[in-house]
């Protein structure tokens, strides 16, 4: 089976579990651990920055998809052609933080150039969380349109939980499932929700109609290839407790 066989089946299955390194981690030894530990913790597939170099690092640190992410469609062919499985149009959030904001129309304008360049490859796109929830909506059916295969949702940087402890979790995704949920009924492609999850918020993702999650930071911001892992099998565990509660009530 191939990996975008297996990838398509953990879409399909409702587990799919992607872990992210960063769009702007060039870092090879971080980028390492974090492929590393996501094959080690039973991850389906890993997000990397689009770098030839990173890409050649991550085949050979693991055998799960490699996804890469830009917003720059060429670094994304680039990465295509050095061997990368699937591309990403997202993770925004250091451009959030240099006070870039990415409009529907330059969203639309990225996913259409990325699908002239590479018009088989795998495609997801990341509708922002800066827009309203109605228009997060619209812009995920044009996105499809134009030729996305994932959805992938955000907005655990709006966040600001009131809380610690799990309702703390549990408000630090909020967002994120809200758009999962109104851009799962609105779309016939996969939506993967990220940003702000964890194995609490991880089960509501699935319920809210994704059929995978992303995360990031709760992974790539530690120092230890252990605690790494650790936090990519309680995930997967997870997702996996959610697929036997579905199937047991089919």
């Amino acid at each position: 089976m191939t990996t975008l066989n297996q990838l398509a089946n953990a879409f399909n299955s409702r587990r799919a579990l992607k872990i992210i390194s960063g769009l702007q981690n060039f870092d090879h030894d971080s980028v390492r651990m974090v492929v590393r530990a996501a094959a080690a913790g039973g991850a389906t597939f890993v997000d990397i920055a689009a770098d030839r170099e990173l890409v050649k690092l991550a085949k050979a640190h693991c055998d799960l998809p490699i996804c890469v992410s830009a917003v720059e469609p060429a670094k994304l062919a680039e990465a295509v052609a050095a061997g990368a499985d699937l591309v990403e149009i997202g993770n925004y959030d250091k451009f959030y933080a240099q006070g870039r904001v990415f409009s529907a129309a330059e969203i639309i304008e990225l996913t259409q150039a990325t699908r002239a360049l590479l018009p088989q490859i795998m495609l997801s796109v990341t509708v922002p969380h800066t827009l309203p929830l109605d228009l997060q909506v619209a812009l995920a059916e044009q996105l499809v349109t134009c030729g996305a295969d994932i959805i992938q949702t955000e907005g655990g940087t709006s966040s600001s939980p009131a809380h610690g402890g799990t309702l703390g979790l549990i408000e630090k995704a909020a967002p994120t499932l809200a758009a999962a949920y109104a851009i799962g009924r609105a779309v016939q492609v996969p939506v993967l929700c990220a940003s702000g999850l964890s194995d609490v918020t991880a089960p509501m993702a699935i319920a809210a109609g994704a059929a995978g999650i992303g995360v990031g930071s709760a992974v790539n911001q530690l120092n230890d290839q252990i605690a790494m892992i650790a936090v990519v099998r309680s995930l997967r565990e997870s997702l996996e407790g959610v697929s036997q509660i579905s199937l047991s009530l089919r």
